[in-house]
């Protein structure tokens, strides 16, 4: 797989990768501030204290966008990262809880480029992260609910090892660090499973200048926001 172009690269970090969005929103209409969140006594930062901001943070986030608006976010991956998925390669998505970045579009987008999709899929709460095919974005009524209020795919649905893995968190870094709901699943499948590619799909106001960021919590190659797209790093 050849090199982006740095020049390319560049002109994306600067303008909203989403042209769907893009074209009728200026990038202050998504963005938020970059908070810096003081490290207590000792330097440690409470994680739990820390997740519980950023939910809050992002909440009021999405509940300041308009539903239009936020249909017409996240149509499809930027140029760039278009360019560095391999032909054919599976790609991992999630479906999306509260708050938290639509992928569905993208799930549509590289359905119709001929990619196979697949979604988490959990036993119960206490089981590893797998992942099982959604065998066609567009029917409706495909998926069942999983153990954490989202949906997944049928138990005998094929499973599946993603080449390729957009990932949701809960803050990033300008330099790909992630937290996320501190149950590990994404790190853990990672860790199992390396990804040719991991992707973190994320509002603005999710940006840290810093995380308290661990050996287990692994890095994403790339972040898109509706107005940016950090990396590849």
């Amino acid at each position: 797989m050849g090199a982006v172009p740095g020049r390319i690269l560049v002109r994306h970090t600067r303008f909203p990768p989403d042209v769907n969005a893009s074209e009728d929103f200026l990038a202050t209409a998504h963005g938020g501030p970059v908070t810096l969140f003081p490290a207590p006594e000792h330097g440690v930062i409470d994680k739990k204290s820390l997740r519980a901001e950023l939910k809050r943070r992002r909440a009021d986030h999405v509940a300041a966008i308009p539903d239009f608006q936020r249909a017409l976010l996240f149509r499809r991956p930027p140029g760039p990262v278009a360019a560095m998925i391999p032909e054919g390669a599976v790609i991992g998505l999630y479906h999306e809880m509260t708050d938290e970045v639509p992928a569905f579009n993208y799930a549509r987008w590289f359905y119709e480029a001929g990619h196979r999709i697949a979604l988490p899929w959990f036993a119960d709460r206490a089981a590893p992260m797998q992942f099982r095919e959604w065998a066609n974005p567009f029917v409706e009524g495909g998926l069942e609910p999983d153990p954490f209020k989202a949906l997944q795919p049928p138990a005998d649905a094929e499973a599946l090892i993603p080449d390729v893995l957009f990932c949701p968190l809960l803050g990033f870094t300008g330099s790909g660090g992630r937290i996320g709901y501190g149950a590990g699943h994404f790190d853990r499948w990672m860790a199992d499973n390396p990804p040719q590619l991991a992707i973190g799909l994320a509002w603005d106001c999710q940006l840290e200048e810093s995380l308290p960021i661990e050996p287990h919590d692994i890095p994403l190659e790339a972040v898109i926001t509706p107005t940016r797209l950090y990396g590849p790093f």
